[in-house]
Formats: C-alpha cells, structure tokens, sequence
C-alpha cells in the first residue's frame, strides 16, 4: 500500500512540475477575415495546414460581417470563430476599408473573447498563408517586449515624413508585418493603438503618394500595415525582424534555410502552370463538390523544369503551396458530405504515401532562425571581421519570344559567373498575351503589369517597363538584399558584379558610361531636371543601394514619361538618338531622374563591353552587351533580326555558329582578342540555348522531327553562316524545315513510291493466301466425300 501511495505521490508531483512548465508557453493562433468565398477557401487551406503541420495551441478565425452578409453566410463551420463586428465601413467616417477590421477584431477578441484569458503567446496569420511546421514563438525567438516578425521592406513610410507625422519615435520604425509572434501583454498594450494609427494613417490622403507609401495604388491600402508599424513605434515595441521564416511562392529560400510559412500572396508559377489568389477572387470552389484549383506539374516534372538545385527547391514549394490547398479542399468536400470524386491520376497522388512524406511537418533550421542585423552597413569595403552585403540581380522582358532567348542566355551566364545571390526577372505582360505565354520556366519571374501602351496617354512605349516593373518589384517582393544590380536581358555575364569591387556605397550607385546621352550637356537636362548640372550619362549596368532605388524609382519612371511627351526635343541633334522617335527616353528618365536626387554615379568603364568594339586587353569585362551589330569577315550577328524566330521552343535551335578561333588571323593580336571576344558572346548564347533544349526533354536521336513540339533541326538557324544574312534568314523564315526544294520533292516522291509498293505487295500476299485457301477448302470437301 506504501509503494502504491508513493507512486501515485509522484504522478501527482509530475504533472504538477509539467503543468507548471506548461503555463507559460500557452499558444494561441489568430487571423482574421470577412464573409465570403474568397477568405472561405483561404480559411480552408490555412486549416489544414494548421492540423496538419501539428501547429500547438488553438487557432481562432476572427470573422469581420455585417447583419446583413450573416444571413446568407454559408461558412461558418469552417474554423473555430469568434464573431467580431465589421468596420468595412467606418461607423464615423463612412469610409470603406475593410482592412481596419485586423486590428477592430483583434481589440475585441483581447476585450470579450474568454480565451484571451488562457494564453501567453500569440501568433498572428493572414489567411493567405499555408503552415509548413509548427511555429512556436518562444522558440523562433519571440520574448515579452521583442516580438519576432517577417520583413516588409517596401514600407518606406517608416524612413520619411510618414512616421515623422504618426510617432514620437519614428526611429523605432520597424519594416514588419505578414508573421507575427508575441507575448500577449505587448498584444494588449500594443493593440488599441495598431488600430488608433490604422484610422490615423488612413485619413491621411496628402500622403497617400506611392513615393511616402510605397503603394503603386496610391489608395491607403496598406495603411492597417504602416497602423502596426506607427503603433508598435508608438509604445517602443523594437522587433526581432527575420526574413527566412515565411516566403511567398515563387521564390527560392536561401541555402539551409526551411521556411515554415507560406505566403501566396502575390502569382506564382511553375513552368507554363501558374496561380494568383486574385483570380479566385469569388470562387466557390469549397461549396463546388470535387472542384479543386487547378493542378501543378508533379515533382518528377519539375526536376526535368530546373537543374539548379536551389531553385527547383523554390518550384517544390510553389508545387506544395498549390497541392496541401488542393488536400484541403478534397478532405473538406468529404467531411461535407460530397459523392467520392472519381478516380484520376492527380486525386491519387495527393492521396499517396509519398506526398504524404513530402508535406511532413517541417522544422526551422539555424539558418531559418537567423534574425535580420539590426544596422544597416553604410560602408561596403570588405574586411574579415563583417560578411559581404547581400546581392539581388533583376533584369526587365516582356511576354515574347524575343526576349525568351535573351533570358535562357543571361540566366545560363549567371550561374556561370559566381554571381552572388538571387537573380529576378521583371515580365511585363498583358493579360492576354499571359495566357498564350510559354516561357514562364525560363528564369526565376516577378509579374508585372505591362505599360507597354501607357493606361493614360495611349503612347506605345514598351521601354518605359523597365522602371515601371522596378517600382512593382520594389513595392509588392520581399527584397532581403542591401545591393541591387540591374542588368538589361541582352547581356551576357563573365563574371561577378559585386558592390565591394567596384566600391558602390549608399549614396554613391555604380554604373556604365553612355556617352551619347548628349541631353545631358544641353537644354534637354535643363527642362526636365532641378540639377542639370548633376546628370550622368550612365545605363547598361547599375549597382544600387536598396535605399537609394527606392527613393529613386518612381522619378526614373516620372521622368522617362516627362522625356516621352516632350516631342519638341525628340531631334537627333539634343537627344543623340539616331532615329529622333524617342527610343532613349527610358534611358534619359534614369539620368534625370538621378540628377534630380543628386544621386551621382561612380562611372566605371571597366564593367561592361559591346562585342567587336574597342576595348582594352588588360581588362576583364565582366558583362558582354551584344546590343549593337558585330562581325567577323563574312559572319555577323545582330539580335533585332532575330526579333520573330523562337528559337527556345524549336529543339536545338541555335545561333549561326562563330568563325573557328583557327581561321582567324593572328597576325593583328588586338584584332585577334576582339574577335575572340564576339565569338565566345555567341557560343555562351548557343551553349544556352542547348542546355535548355536538353532540360526540356529535347530529342537526341532524331533533331531534325524533334519530339517535343513543335521542333526544328538544329542545323537550321546555323544555315545563316551563308554568306548573306538576310538572304538566309528570310530562306530560314519561310522556310521551317531547312530541306532545299528539290530534295524535298524527291522525299516525297519516294515516300509515295514505297507506300504504293507496300500496298502492292500486301495485295498479293492477301490473293495468295485466299487461292491457298480455297484449294485447301476443296480438298477437304473431297476427304469427307469419302466416308459415309
């Protein structure tokens, strides 16, 4: 009996010593949204992310709705839910801006929600977002009076007279939002006023401006963001501010990095498959038995789509994202009573055992817990005794096959060169030309809207995309780099581009000379700029401080469209551009749009260089800008004739083949250097293009009927080496097949040929075999005859 009291003396002490470690680390999760389809599927997804991630705690759905949206509501059984009263539209100001109702439903849960009693942590989601692991914020970081929270860099607001006007203390400012973690005591203090600067920010129109808010809609949309910035600043709230926890789809994490949250806030895409939240916008798919979102390529298809690991690591997780909605759904319609779907080759895999293993939860590693530096590096000179600043490469295209080519080539160069960091592609694209587009694959992309017919004026300016899709990127990517370099898509890289060689520093951009920006010099820079005095005739490539672009980008796109009306001075003789349409705009709009910041480069003509012009031997170029026309004897290349031929879908399309380094002369060594410099632009282009025809499943065996498409012989395009060019490409143009005529006749001539033997000799071996039959028959009739 003593044993047994002694046993049961120690379970009591055991759960009591658990418990009492338990108490503190209490976990609740919150989101919020409204009544209707759009957050319904949301819910459904984050739902089952939460169960299946093994999220701890409890999760509470705060729902925003009107009396009159209840009555119709269909989705309240979705989540756990405390009902919390719409402020879509304000009840003093009547103004309508349903994000107010984030901060509203989290002051009201905290004031009348009994659960807020029974908790020590809070995790706050958008509903947009897929758990991957479980989150607990004691161990991501989190402590009472440092919360930990995801990056948002583009809230400028919080470095101008935007904070200025709504904190006392706009130094402590932080860029943060989408994940937040925290103790519920900074909840409670930081709460009221999250929503007090919401309305704050909100009525604030006079600085509404993209260039205070970094909002393109220049609407006050994110104000409820800059309300929980103003509002922590406001109570001296500092946070812990990682960028490795949560990442939006589409995009790769770092090395050793596992993201726990995902984001799909902005359009993704994996091959020529892609999804944006916004056009399922009222969809009622969870209302729709056996309706799912449309699905993604498999694993096994995506590791033929990437061979750099890193990346193919970032289309797994668009492919995840897209797939555990899609188990949502399919186990949601089930518990709802919907017929079981029929059997399909998609529905089985989600089912399987190994996507099953796939979309285990999945944990932070070190890595994923490192916290952003709390300073900034103002100097980028390299010691040993701090790491290199962060590197982010984006280059502009448009949806055609134009640029389609250019992009597999500077892609393949990247990976080349040693380049640090990440590589972007801005692609500006118009609705209609996004649905018939197949290059989606081509590089890691950031869709744009394309301007290329501005939405005002009506002016065709494709150009003008440049800076329009840097101020998007700018404003809607979760940037973590301090550097950016921007390149043009017709480049090839030799080498790394990098702040600390070429000494780029805040305040001080590094770029290219183009030196025939005469605007500079005359009455062109004195129209369109407060300081022509400070105006460099720079472009090509650019090496910019995070900060600097983003001051910077909106006066390169205001001022490219400033350049672009003024047709006055369009003249050869002020502008230096040789067909006086206005083609250099862009360009000028990047050098006023500096001069009127005084942002002065450091101009540096060791960077870039056109093949076959003039350049020094003793420099290693680290970017080939094949822009302009050049050649070798009787071979040349020049881009804008390849403007119409799609080269990346044709299997082992290629470029006409350079001159073999043996047959040039080498008696001229400079000349010599030159030309080996244009042929190794060229053969890096066809050495590209060939590794995408392999990746994508190209056909060795029979190049000439490819197996993939519609595909050409790789011979074809190289016919160019002809003498003359045009000649060639208008042959090659009209002529798909490359097959001369006359032996194209005599192809066909055989082919008939043999079919009609084959025919003839299938005939007679039939008629055979029916006179063998008959006889065959007779002499069976005669055997019988013989017996009774």
């Amino acid at each position: 009996m003593e044993k047994v009291l002694i046993l049961l003396v120690l379970v009591i002490l055991g759960l009591t010593v658990e418990a009492a470690y338990k108490a503190p680390r209490r976990i609740h999760t919150l989101f919020s949204v409204e009544c209707g389809n759009y957050f319904d599927w949301q819910t459904v997804g984050l739902m089952h992310s939460f169960r299946k991630a093994k999220q701890p705690g409890h999760i509470t759905r705060l729902l925003s709705c009107t009396d009159e949206q209840k009555k119709s509501y269909r989705g309240m059984h979705l989540a756990p839910t405390f009902e919390v009263p719409s402020m879509s539209i304000h009840p003093v100001t009547g103004d309508r801006y349903p994000a107010i109702n984030k901060p509203a439903g989290v002051v009201y849960w905290l004031k009348h929600s009994k659960d807020a009693e029974n908790v020590d942590w809070i995790l706050i989601l958008d509903a947009d977002m897929i758990i991957r692991g479980p989150i607990r914020p004691y161990e991501i970081g989190a402590e009472k009076g440092r919360p930990v929270a995801a990056y948002y860099g583009y809230l400028r607001g919080c470095d101008n007279i935007l904070a200025q006007l709504h904190t006392k203390h706009p130094e402590q400012c932080d860029k943060v939002g989408g994940l937040l973690a925290m103790h519920i005591d900074d909840l409670r203090a930081l709460a009221p006023m999250w929503l007090s600067k919401t309305e704050e920010v909100r009525l604030d129109k006079a600085h509404w401006g993209e260039n205070i808010t970094g909002d393109i809609y220049e609407k006050g949309w994110i104000s409820e963001m800059y309300g929980y910035s103003f509002g922590a600043a406001e109570v001296g709230l500092r946070h812990k501010i990682n960028d490795n926890l949560m990442i939006y789809p589409g995009y790769a994490p770092r090395e050793g990095v596992e993201p726990i949250l995902l984001h799909y806030g902005l359009r993704f895409s994996v091959g020529n498959w892609s999804f944006s939240k916004a056009d399922h916008d009222e969809d009622d798919v969870i209302y729709n038995c056996g309706r799912l979102f449309p699905q993604p390529p498999y694993p096994r298809e995506v590791n033929m789509l990437e061979t750099d690991p890193n990346l193919r690591r970032g289309l797994f997780l668009s492919i995840e994202c897209i797939n555990i909605l899609n188990e949502g759904l399919l186990l949601h319609h089930a518990s709802n009573g919907c017929p079981k779907p029929p059997w399909s080759k998609y529905l089985n895999y989600l089912k399987s055992g190994t996507f099953a293993k796939l979309t285990r939860p999945k944990y932070a590693t070190p890595a994923t817990l490192e916290m952003m530096d709390d300073k900034i590096q103002e100097q980028v000179d390299h010691d040993s005794s701090r790491p290199y600043p962060k590197i982010h490469t984006i280059f502009s295209t448009e949806c055609s096959s134009y640029f389609d080519w250019q992009t597999v080539g500077l892609m393949h160069s990247f990976h080349l060169s040693g380049q640090p960091g990440n590589i972007t592609r801005l692609l500006s694209c118009s609705d209609e030309d996004l649905k018939l587009y197949k290059g989606h694959n081509l590089a890691p992309t950031h869709y744009v809207p394309s301007m290329s017919q501005h939405p005002l004026t009506g002016d065709w300016y494709p150009a003008i995309n440049k800076p329009a899709a840097v101020l998007h990127w700018l404003n809607h990517a979760n940037i973590d780099a301090e550097f950016i370099v921007i390149l043009d898509a017709d480049m090839i890289m030799r080498g790394p581009i990098t702040p600390w060689e070429f000494k780029a520093a805040k305040g001080r951009p590094v770029s290219t000379p183009y030196d025939y920006l005469i605007g500079c010099d005359n009455e062109l820079a004195k129209l369109h700029t407060s300081h022509p005095e400070a105006c460099d005739k720079v472009g090509g490539v650019i090496i910019m401080h995070i900060d600097d672009l983003r001051k910077f980008a909106l006066l390169w796109l205001h001022k490219t469209e400033e350049v672009r009306a003024d047709r006055a001075h369009y003249a050869r003789n002020i502008t230096g551009d040789v067909y006086e349409s206005g083609w250099i705009s862009e360009m000028y709009g990047y050098s006023f749009g500096a001069a009127e910041l005084k942002l002065r480069h450091t101009i540096n003509r060791e960077i870039m260089i056109y093949p076959g012009y003039a350049f020094e031997p003793s420099i290693k170029y680290r970017v080939f800008h094949y822009g302009l026309r050049f050649s070798i004897g009787n071979w040349s290349f020049d881009k804008a004739k390849w403007r119409e031929t799609d080269i990346v879908n044709k299997c082992w399309a290629k470029f006409p083949e350079p001159p073999d380094p043996s047959t040039l002369d080498h008696d001229n060594e400079k000349s010599l250097q030159q030309n080996l410099l244009s042929i190794e632009c060229v053969k890096t282009l066809n050495e590209a293009l060939h590794q995408h025809h392999e990746r994508v499943g190209c056909n060795r065996g029979n190049s000439l009927f490819a197996s993939k498409g519609d595909n050409t012989d790789e011979g074809v395009i190289s016919k160019h080496m002809l003498a003359n060019d045009s000649e060639e490409l208008e042959s090659v143009h009209n002529d798909r097949m490359g097959i001369p005529s006359s032996f194209r006749f005599w192809v066909l001539f055989l082919c008939v040929f043999s079919g009609l033997g084959f025919l003839v000799v299938i005939f007679w071996v039939h008629s055979g075999q029916k006179r063998r039959g008959m006889k065959m028959k007779h002499h069976r009739v005669r055997r019988r005859s013989l017996y009774p």
